[in-house]
């Protein structure tokens, strides 16, 4: 199932540190190796660190493998929704 995983890390002394000593870059890669993502945005999200990702998520139990890291290795709020492309909104109406 194509899922879009919405990341916010909070604005805090520890995350702050992440960024000026370079760590959060070996985390991300790290993580976006984890989920390879189809797609892979980020941006600012309510005025914090944050992000959109689109990857596949085969069972429901690999949530944990796949989430997990955001919230012990960032701290981040985490939101996910599954979601398809125009292509199977297409097979889906068609369905009906």
């Amino acid at each position: 199932m194509r899922v879009m995983l919405k990341f916010t890390i909070p604005t805090t002394e520890e995350s702050n540190q992440l960024i000026k000593d370079g760590s959060i870059e070996q985390k991300m890669e790290t993580m976006l190796g984890n989920l390879q993502p189809e797609g892979a945005y980020f941006c600012p999200i309510d005025g914090k660190r944050g992000g959109y990702l689109v990857f596949n998520m085969e069972d429901a139990s690999d949530s944990v493998t796949k989430l997990e890291p955001f919230w012990l290795e960032l701290g981040a709020t985490v939101e996910t929704v599954p979601v398809m492309t125009a292509d199977d909104l297409r097979a889906g109406l068609q369905s009906l």
